[in-house]
């Protein structure tokens, strides 16, 4: 009905409207630019005395950073040819409130001194890793939310992410900097969580990919989104290593994961679908699932061919993970994973964080050289052995899971609380850019949510 419709604009008009004032207030009282990029050298309360210091290395990085969340991400939603252009808007917006909140929140346990958040290259690159977390998560529900919900997701998700991300980094001195934990990980399971606490039963009539419409378009988004990762993703998992003269094994060895993965990716497909060469699609998830791996890797592995086996293995992993466990989370755990994120963020994630723990066990001063002190600091300082670092590495990876399930369930929880709305129906038949995946092939009916499976906000 078209007042219904008017009421759903206007009340997600005005929450758009409430944050970003209160998120202009508190950036009016809180946030200064940081000293991080000047000549004088860093102040220790900012804890940045292992990163680059250079703001002609960081500037660069940062730019690719955020072309990566923007161009990247937005292009691979749009797969479904049900959202197109609509589903990469909200992606935009959840991005711009994101890195926001994110810079406020990292900068209360990461950034502050003196009483303010300092905000510089340094603190902007870390809010866009905690945004990514948050658009992996939306891969997940992506179709089963509002755009209000969406915006709710992040504030929550954003909170819990720089909780974890402090309590790994800064209290338990893991190194992660590439984000298998930190991002892909918790990014995966978090919206995994969310999505069954949300699921509903519906009617199945037809398999999921009867019902989900393949034009043509899907595969364009997909081909100029893997583009952008090939050029991108290895400065996104290297932005926080160690560098030294120019020298940066992490972009080194995401090339070479990300080229055996893509390989592997033409071995194993056409034996899963029967297919002479794969889908872009197939080879997109490739290429997130290679970085994935990386994300703790990338500044351990010393010889390339490590690399190489790494995104060789997660190649076969993430097609096998489609073709048999994607249906099992839907039958059997109530779990509907919109883009996959499970088989190119979660378990790649994963793996990239037991890859790690296996090379910290191998680190030695002989084999990493300077290198040791730059990754490792608290073993070259005698603070803890290379036992006691793998451990460490290792036992972060369930509180990870912990945290992670916790709040997507807790997240969820909040999301299916009755807020003023309007009828699923009339949102469908408004909102076309924004329409919700319609599960096993179901129509929309007159009773739209039973059907449908979706707690809608607006």
């Amino acid at each position: 009905m078209p007042e219904h419709a008017a009421a759903s604009r206007l009340w997600f008009s005005g929450l758009c409207f409430l944050l970003q004032i209160l998120l202009i207030l508190l950036f009016a009282a809180l946030v200064r630019y940081s000293p991080e990029g000047s000549p004088e050298p860093c102040p220790p309360q900012l804890n940045c005395s292992q990163r680059s210091q250079d703001p002609n290395f960081l500037q660069p990085r940062f730019q690719d950073v955020h072309v990566q969340l923007l161009l990247s991400f937005g292009l691979l939603v749009a797969f479904l040819s049900r959202y197109g252009p609509g589903s990469a808007a909200i992606i935009i917006l959840i991005t711009a409130f994101s890195v926001q909140w994110a810079v406020l929140m990292q900068g209360m346990l990461f950034f502050f001194l003196s009483g303010k958040i300092s905000v510089g290259a340094q603190s902007m690159v870390s809010a866009d890793f905690c945004t990514a977390a948050v658009l992996i998560s939306t891969g997940a529900v992506l179709g089963r939310v509002s755009p209000v919900q969406m915006l709710l997701l992040a504030l929550l998700e954003v909170t819990l992410c720089t909780l974890h991300e402090f309590i790994l980094l800064r209290l338990m001195g893991v190194s992660d900097s590439g984000g298998s934990l930190t991002v892909h990980t918790f990014g995966a399971y978090f919206g995994l969580m969310v999505s069954r606490v949300l699921y509903q039963p519906h009617k199945d009539k037809r398999k999921r990919e009867e019902q989900q419409d393949k034009g043509h378009h899907k595969d364009v988004f997909a081909v100029v989104g893997t583009i952008y990762l090939w050029i991108f993703w290895p400065s996104f998992t290297s932005t926080t290593t160690v560098h030294h003269d120019g020298e940066n094994w992490a972009v080194l060895n995401s090339y070479f994961s990300l080229v055996a993965s893509t390989v592997s990716t033409f071995i194993l497909s056409p034996v899963l679908y029967e297919e002479s060469t794969p889908r872009m699609v197939q080879l997109q998830d490739a290429t997130l699932a290679a970085m994935a791996v990386m994300g703790m890797a990338g500044e351990m592995l010393l010889t390339p061919f490590g690399a190489l086996i790494a995104g060789f293995l997660v190649g076969l992993i993430t097609p096998l993970g489609f073709r048999f466990f994607t249906p099992v989370l839907h039958s059997k755990l109530k779990i509907q994973d919109t883009c996959g994120v499970h088989n190119t963020h979660g378990l790649p994630g994963v793996l990239g964080a037991l890859l790690g723990t296996l090379l910290t066990l191998l680190a030695t001063a002989d084999t990493f050289g300077y290198r040791l002190e730059l990754v490792f600091p608290l073993v070259t300082q005698g603070s803890r052995t290379v036992t006691d670092q793998a451990l460490i590495q290792l036992s972060a990876l369930p509180l990870t899971l912990l945290l992670a399930t916790l709040g997507g369930c807790i997240t969820g929880t909040i999301l299916k609380i009755k807020v003023p709305r309007c009828c699923a129906d009339t949102q469908y038949k408004e909102s076309p850019g924004l329409q919700e995946v319609l599960e096993e092939g179901s129509e929309p009916s007159a009773s739209g949510k039973e059907e449908l499976g979706i707690s809608t906000l607006v």
